[in-house]
């Protein structure tokens, strides 16, 4: 029965990614199907394609997933598999409001809610949390916004005398190049975090002395996030797209490469950010060097309720799943 529950658990585990991979596909490439620089089904498996190589870039965030944030040896399957039905749950829920929240936080309220329900607050890395989780969450956003800006701002003093149809030629070109750094950012950043997940069920399962994650956890996570975001989430994509701010080619050259630049930096740090909420204030940064009106902030407000929330939210749904699952499963 043990093997049985750590099967369920993997299953999930990449329900959520593939989840994750569709969810998150506005990231990469909403800019790049708002400006008209790709069709949307060329978008889609570009970015795909580079999400898939960006997950074989590390395995520091998945080590911040699975080992930094809670511990390890407290954390059971039933709180592994409650955490992921409260992120999908989620997930899902976002995406059909069309909202894009994070997956990232989901995961991690997720993953505190039946920690703490089994286990008491003791089970939390606290410092780990601050310093991975809420500081990031604050500073992250700040920074895409800033980095937007400035670099709208220097492109636009750089290109001051240029004609805009040239200025749009150049960078419908650049954009592919900006959009794939998002893609494999969104790639090195995300992919890892349900690599992080499956590995502590399998650490958990006694399967793995240590934490280490095996080739074969992360080649199947790179394959099941670049399917879903072959599926698209078109909802959300239109959001980021358009609704958020008019885009030219210039500007979504300018937001992917502030959000990129953070997002594998991050990743390279362990840090699971956010990548939703950097490239949408990146965007917000970008528009609002056109004027402050050119960004929609009633739907921006929306946005960050969404923010907000998705911790205590995913952790109170997380919970409600390790209730109602632990009576039976949890002698597993």
């Amino acid at each position: 029965m043990a093997l049985y529950m750590l099967i369920t658990v993997i299953v999930f585990a990449l329900i959520f990614e593939y989840i994750n991979g569709f969810h998150d596909a506005a990231n990469a490439v909403a800019t790049i199907i708002s400006t008209k620089v790709l069709t949307p089904k060329a978008a889609i498996i570009f970015a795909a394609f580079f999400n898939f190589i960006g997950a074989f870039s590390g395995t520091h965030v998945a080590k911040t997933i699975g080992s930094g944030i809670v511990d390890a040896n407290a954390v059971t399957q039933v709180v592994i598999l409650s955490a992921l039905c409260g992120a999908i749950v989620w997930n899902l829920f976002t995406w059909f409001y069309g909202l894009p929240s994070s997956s990232s936080h989901a995961l991690i309220g997720g993953l505190l809610g039946p920690s703490i329900a089994d286990k008491g607050i003791t089970a939390v890395n606290l410092n780990g949390l601050y310093s991975k989780v809420i500081m990031p969450m604050i500073t992250s956003p700040l920074l895409g916004f800033v980095m937007g800006f400035l670099i709208m701002l220097s492109l636009l003093w750089i290109f001051f005398n240029f004609r805009p149809d040239t200025v749009n030629k150049y960078f419908r070109k650049l954009q592919l190049i900006s959009a794939a750094f998002m893609a494999f950012g969104h790639g090195s950043n995300d992919a890892q975090k349900t690599m992080g997940i499956i590995t502590l069920s399998l650490l958990s399962f006694h399967y793995l002395e240590s934490f280490e994650v095996p080739v074969i956890v992360i080649s199947a996570c790179a394959l099941t996030m670049g399917l879903g975001t072959m599926f698209g989430g078109w909802r959300i994509i239109r959001t980021m797209g358009s609704k958020v701010m008019k885009m030219k080619p210039i500007h979504g050259f300018a937001a992917q490469t502030a959000a990129s630049s953070i997002i594998i930096a991050a990743s390279h740090f362990g840090i699971p950010v956010s990548t939703t909420h950097v490239i949408t204030t990146s965007i917000m940064g970008v528009g609002s060097t056109h004027r402050i009106s050119a960004v929609k902030w009633g739907l921006v407000g929306n946005i960050i309720w969404a923010w907000i929330l998705t911790i205590p939210i995913c952790a109170t749904i997380s919970t409600l799943f390790f209730y109602l699952i632990n009576p039976f499963l949890g002698h597993l």
